[in-house]
């Protein structure tokens, strides 16, 4: 604040007493600018400090990685031995055909119970507080996973084996519906200013680490134990171990703090206001299209590099399964690095522009990875590798996911539009892609084409409007 010279004069005339007022009130004035700044939506700052990581937030970061890591494998595991569980848990005069597609079933119950599990826990995350319900999510995987792993089978009780796998997979499904969001935000509430795109970055390779973690687990498997010792027993190892790991990350995440964000939440005590759900859908209606767009736009190219290209690759090209795993496995080796890469970009351009910039690479790294299996080139590898690192949105869209929402209901915005659309769209994506792969084999290059053009143009429309909204979250949550 600059005065002038009469200024000055004119405060000469002001007794003490009143002057006292003045200040009063001049601080009065500014505290409440600042608190009304703290319910802006988070994003970083242009020009803004920027704080390096110390000891405790590479903690917090690697903690929270490794726990989203187990989680993902704890869900994941069920598909790598669905036929398995086909022969197990269904009668075994059931045609087999029959016995799959119930068992697949069972495996997308838990997309579809994603989105009621992840607005009841957003809920209590930003009711209670980000760290219990990040714990309760991983406790809430981990015991149905140990509970599958030693469950009778049909041959002991009959129906009642299906009927109990669907309601365990139900809890499986809730609780990644629940950590996924709270994991986010989290990651970003702990990360110091000017580092929370590589925090999220980083955190979103640790949780696509755990699908290759799953087929590792698998593939070992395969190599130890006979197919009859797999269906013997063996089977149940994964899924113990997964128990293991669920008690395990439960365990780190006792080390772990509350969101600095949460507890000056908890002070004023705005986290105690109303239904956060309820204020999402009242006054921040706007911003639900962008994160349904975005959340479809990531799972795009989760389903197209993790979980549609290794079956085309078998069904398609006729690759064998060890080749088929080798080539997908360095594609999601190359994926964690290109999320870490992206979270950097999203530190350095700002989290739109870096999700327009990978909206564009997604359909080229997808294009040179198919034009190189059609070709039957040499370089598949490294095509694989490539079209990996050119997925780096899935590490960049939870940047501009945490600043769409105000602190108080984070977790709660994010949560719905997350799961409901992801629920969506990977449910029904890999079913479309599969039915159309016949037709023409450039199918999943097209695809990606369209997605990468509705992120390209979400970016553009979006993010022009609520750049200025934003800008001011990190004065007001650091």
């Amino acid at each position: 604040m600059a005065f002038c010279v009469d200024d000055i004069a004119l405060l000469k005339l002001i007794n003490w007493r009143t002057w006292g007022q003045f200040v009063r009130a001049l601080v009065g004035r500014r505290r409440s600018l600042y608190l009304s700044i703290q319910s802006l939506p988070m994003t970083a700052l242009t020009g803004s400090r920027s704080h390096r990581f110390s000891r405790s937030d590479y903690k917090t970061l690697g903690l929270a990685a490794l726990g989203g890591a187990l989680e993902i494998y704890d869900f994941i595991i069920f598909v790598f031995f669905a036929l398995t569980l086909s022969q197990l848990f269904f009668p075994p005069e059931m045609p087999e055909w029959l016995r799959l597609l119930q068992s697949f079933g069972i495996f997308v119950t838990g997309y579809l119970a994603r989105p009621l599990g992840g607005i009841l826990m957003a809920h209590f995350a930003d009711q209670l507080g980000r760290k219990r319900v990040f714990s309760l999510s991983i406790l809430m995987m981990a015991l149905p996973c140990l509970l599958i792993g030693i469950m009778p089978t049909y041959a002991q009780i009959g129906y009642f084996a299906p009927l109990l796998l669907l309601l365990l997979r139900v809890l499986q499904g809730a609780a990644v519906g629940g950590e996924v969001p709270s994991a986010w935000v989290f990651v970003a509430e702990h990360a110091p200013a000017g580092h929370r795109g590589y925090a999220l970055g980083f955190l979103q390779a640790g949780l696509t680490f755990g699908y290759l973690l799953g087929a590792l687990t698998a593939t070992l498997l395969a190599q130890i134990f006979t197919p009859a010792e797999i269906l013997d027993y063996a089977w149940r190892f994964p899924f113990l171990l997964g128990g293991l790991f669920g008690v395990i990350g439960v365990w780190l995440r006792r080390w772990l703090s509350e969101t600095p964000v949460f507890m000056a939440l908890q002070a004023r005590r705005e986290a105690d206001a109303e239904l956060p759900l309820r204020t999402v859908m009242r006054e921040h209606r706007h911003m639900l299209l962008p994160a349904m767009i975005l959340t479809c736009v990531l799972t795009s190219a989760v389903v197209v590099l993790v979980v549609i290209t290794p079956t085309v690759m078998q069904k398609s090209f006729g690759m064998s399964p060890s080749h088929t795993f080798a080539l997908s496995s360095l594609g999601i080796v190359f994926l964690n690095i290109g999320c870490v890469i992206a979270g950097l970009i999203v530190d350095r351009l700002g989290a739109w522009r870096t999700v327009m910039l990978y909206s564009v690479l997604l359909p080229v790294g997808v294009a040179l990875l198919y034009g190189c299996l059609i070709s039957g080139g040499s370089w598949l590898g490294l095509a694989y590798a490539l079209a990996g690192l050119s997925c780096g949105v899935v590490g960049a869209v939870p940047s501009v996911m945490v600043s769409l929402f105000p602190a108080h209901i984070r977790v709660s915005g994010i949560s719905f539009t997350y799961n409901i659309a992801y629920a969506l769209w990977a449910s029904t994506t890999p079913l479309l892609l599969i039915g159309l792969m016949p037709w023409s084999p450039w199918v999943c290059v097209a695809y990606s084409l369209v997605m990468g053009a509705v992120g390209v143009a979400c970016a553009a429309y979006f993010g022009g409007r609520n750049t200025v909204q934003t800008s001011h979250a990190l004065v007001a949550e650091r």
